[in-house]
């Protein structure tokens, strides 16, 4: 073998693995970003389901109170509005929770309608007939219950897509994000003087 073609070798060589340690740094990190991505979206189908199981709740709870606090219909009406206004937007697409002024108007009609709740659940204190009601009791229950489960959906939301965001923020794998169309997503932010869920118990 001659020295020209000894040095062809070496050369195509060592492109042949520049080239092959360049495939497997995109492609691994490429592969790493999708399963984060899906990891999120997969905990984002959790938080829609809480909050879809409270919109289902919503209906029940009004006609109940509604059977004993007749003159509560501003309350009432407010409840069924924020409803309706939350339902509006549940199916949330990717572009929305890559876009943090849409994602905000989402947590909005989500908090407006928990505020809304709270109103609701504080004018019950005024007729004992309807707390000592079972199936209030039991609807009463079952919200508490979600709204405890909204708060732990979407902290675990928040730890996947704390993962995913730093993933694709670093360099040099921000590079490969931008060529794959990664986007940051938005977080789901604690509620203006809220600390915690809103509280539905009669304590």
């Amino acid at each position: 073998m001659g020295k020209g073609l000894k040095t062809l070798v070496i050369v195509l060589a060592v492109i042949g693995v520049i080239v092959f340690s360049v495939y497997r740094f995109f492609a691994g990190n490429y592969n790493a970003m999708v399963s984060l991505q899906e990891d999120a979206k997969g905990q984002w189908g959790q938080v829609e389901n809480v909050y879809q199981r409270r919109l289902d709740l919503i209906p029940n709870l009004v006609a109940t109170v509604k059977g004993y606090a007749k003159h509560e219909s501003e309350v009432l009406t407010q409840v069924t509005e924020a409803r309706a206004r939350a339902g509006g937007v549940m199916n949330v697409s990717d572009e929305v929770l890559t876009d943090p002024e849409a994602f905000a108007r989402f947590q909005k009609a989500q908090n407006d309608l928990s505020g809304a709740l709270q109103r609701l659940l504080v004018v019950t204190e005024n007729y004992p007939d309807l707390k000592a009601n079972q199936n209030f009791l039991a609807l009463q229950d079952q919200l508490e219950g979600t709204e405890n489960r909204i708060t732990v959906e979407r902290q675990r939301y928040n730890e996947i897509v704390t993962a995913y965001n730093k993933f694709i923020k670093q360099f040099p794998r921000a590079i490969v994000a931008n060529m794959g169309g990664f986007r940051e997503r938005a977080y789901f932010t604690a509620a203006e003087g809220a600390e915690r869920a809103p509280e539905v118990s009669f304590e």
